[in-house]
């Protein structure tokens, strides 16, 4: 028997996941994969921040309100809250590790030094998965600590989907296409082949539809391709960000504003998006008044025809199509959003079941469509467990 099984034979794996301004956690039981306990601090860095504990049973949440909490003091908070239990292992959404660090690995010393060398890889993400880690080793010295990494689902994607038409150099130094949402087309995937074992034969897109918005094109069980790049900035319009944009639209704002890298990376990452069209990030605001606010209108209109055209687009690369996912906060939620996107989608083979649609069933594709539709919830941390769980052989 493994020696943390006989240790703690009822042992958790604490999970980590820290987004802009939240911090998702999750205790799950060592062996079961049953999560014991979780919940999230929101709204970090504004004047009101909620931690809220999710019971494991059906019941009432708890919830404590912070004034002006900042990361530091959320960390500070869920260390004490965790403080109690028996965790073997703590394990970590890490956003990427630039091209030396892609499966799931142990966290040291030298790994946190290479992760801060990759900061210009990712400036908006690893700083504070840095200092997220570095809080909880100092606070959990006994125990392994884990980095799941967001680019591994992605990590055989093939060469014509990975490297840009760029001078070699700039490969060398880390600019390739990584992938995002890696976690979350992982746990789709799992899912797909506990329903279906033929699922790796299939060819299939999942498009998660959220704050970060991305799609990935799957075939024979592997990505071959997928919306970001090098970034979480690129592919589909999002809540804050522009999506793909045209190279030359970067050089206009550098010269007509005489912008640092600095102010156009804030321009970039929190200010473009359905935020810079309708003045919001709420997509659900943006569904009730698109009807009475132009701006709301075109910021809906542009986010479903963006997503629209990916989705053709990686058909096309995969030659075809068996299965379409929506999962995210938008696309497991939005049956409205989902309707736009699949409209006149016949051509390749995609109708709906709008009462199935509406009612956010799981298989929401119409009878004569020869693409399944699934509406599915995705769970990061409990892919970030599984990866832990197999490498500790538990």
């Amino acid at each position: 028997m493994n020696i943390l099984r006989s240790r703690y034979p009822n042992g958790q794996i604490l999970v980590l996941n820290l987004g802009s301004s939240s911090l998702k956690f999750s205790l799950i039981h060592s062996i079961s994969l049953e999560k014991e306990k979780s919940g999230s601090i929101t709204g970090i860095g504004s004047s009101e921040a909620v931690m809220e504990i999710l019971p494991k049973e059906s019941g009432h949440s708890t919830k404590k309100v912070f004034m002006n909490l900042n990361l530091q003091g959320a960390i500070q908070e869920l260390i004490e809250w965790v403080n109690e239990g028996a965790i073997i292992a703590i394990g970590y959404r890490v956003v990427q590790g630039g091209p030396s660090h892609i499966s799931p690995e142990l966290v040291n010393e030298t790994l946190l030094v290479d992760l801060e060398a990759y900061v210009y890889l990712a400036p908006n993400h690893l700083p504070d998965e840095i200092k997220l880690i570095r809080a909880f080793t100092h606070a959990y010295i006994d125990i392994p600590h884990f980095a799941c990494f967001d680019t591994y689902f992605h990590k055989d994607m093939p060469a014509r989907s990975k490297f840009y038409p760029l001078p070699e150099k700039y490969r060398k130094m880390g600019l390739l296409r990584y992938g995002f949402h890696g976690l979350s087309y992982e746990s789709i995937f799992h899912q797909l082949q506990e329903e279906d074992i033929n699922v790796a034969n299939q060819k299939i897109i999942i498009a998660h539809l959220g704050s970060g918005s991305s799609m990935v094109a799957i075939s024979n069980g592997t990505s071959e391709d997928t919306t970001m790049g090098i970034s979480p900035m690129g592919g589909l319009v999002m809540a804050t960000r522009p999506g793909d944009l045209d190279p030359g639209a970067i050089l206009f704002m550098l010269k007509q504003d005489q912008l640092s890298v600095q102010q156009l990376d804030v321009i970039l990452s929190n200010e473009s998006g359905l935020k810079a069209i309708a003045g919001t990030i709420d997509m659900k605001s943006i569904l009730e008044n698109r009807n009475k606010d132009q701006k709301s209108g075109e910021a809906l209109d542009l986010f479903c025809y963006q997503a629209k055209k990916q989705i053709g687009s990686l058909a096309a690369s995969l030659g075809g199509i068996d299965c379409l996912v929506f999962c995210g906060g938008i696309g497991e939620n939005s049956a409205l959003v989902r309707e736009i996107i699949c409209a006149d989608m016949e051509f390749i083979g995609i109708t709906l079941n709008l009462p199935s649609n509406a009612n956010n069933d799981r298989i929401i594709s119409g009878s004569n469509s020869k693409v399944v539709v699934k509406v599915m919830k995705t769970d990061e941390q409990l892919m970030i467990a599984m990866h832990i769980k197999n490498i500790l052989l538990i």
